[in-house]
C-alpha cells in the first residue's frame, strides 16, 4: 500500500479527499431529527455535536456524502469546510459507500508474519474484488488497515464490530459464506 500519491496520480482520487455527491437532498427522518436535537441539547453549543450528528447520518444513509456534510454544516450552524474537515480526519466516517459489510484486514507486521497476504488474496478471490472495492451486490467492501491492536489473534480482521481471528484459509471462506446467509460474523 502507497501511503502518499504518486506524482503522476490525481490527488482528487485519494480516498482521504474524496467526497461524492448522492445526487439527492439529505434530510433526517422525523425520528432522527428528535435523536439529534435531544443530542445537540447535551452540548455547549450546536457545533459541538457534529460527531454524533455524523454518526447519526452515517447510520441513517450509510456513508457521508456532500450532501450530507451541507445537511450536518446547517443543523449544526457550523460551515460546511469544518464538517469536511471532521470527516476527511476520522477513518471511521465513510467517503464513499461502502457495502453492508466492511471487511478490514490487519496487514501490520504481526498479522503479515502470520499470513495477513495470504488471507487477503484469499479475500480477493472469494469475493472476486480488490482493495478498497465493494461487491456488485453491495454486501461486502474490502479494506486493508494498518493495526487492529490485536496481535495475538494474528492474522485478524474486523467485519463490522467484531474482530476474528487467528485466520486461515479455511475459516476465511466459510466467514464470507456465513455472512453472505445473513449470519453475524
Amino acid at each position: 500500500m502507497q501511503p502518499f500519491a504518486s506524482l503522476n496520480e490525481d490527488p482528487s482520487r485519494r480516498e482521504a479527499c474524496r467526497i461524492q455527491s448522492s445526487g439527492r437532498p439529505a434530510e433526517f427522518s422525523a425520528a432522527t431529527m428528535a435523536e439529534f436535537e435531544e443530542t445537540a441539547r447535551r452540548y455547549p453549543n450546536k457545533q459541538a455535536a457534529i460527531l454524533p450528528a455524523l454518526w447519526m447520518a452515517q447510520r441513517d444513509f450509510g456513508w457521508i456524502s456532500q450532501e450530507v456534510i451541507d445537511m450536518v454544516a446547517r443543523l449544526c450552524e457550523a460551515p460546511p469546510s469544518h464538517v469536511y474537515a471532521v470527516v476527511s480526519f476520522y477513518t471511521m466516517y465513510h467517503r464513499v459507500p461502502k457495502g453492508k459489510h466492511v471487511l478490514q484486514l490487519c496487514t501490520n507486521l504481526s498479522c503479515q508474519m502470520k499470513g495477513a497476504e495470504h488471507m487477503l488474496e484469499c479475500l480477493k478471490a472469494k469475493l472476486g474484488i480488490g482493495l478498497g472495492e465493494t461487491t456488485p451486490d453491495g454486501m461486502f467492501t474490502l479494506e486493508e488497515v494498518e493495526c487492529l491492536a490485536a496481535c495475538e489473534m494474528a492474522p485478524v480482521i474486523q467485519i463490522d464490530d467484531a474482530y476474528i481471528g487467528p485466520l486461515t484459509a479455511e475459516s476465511t471462506n466459510e466467514l464470507i459464506d456465513r455472512l453472505a446467509r445473513g449470519e453475524k460474523p
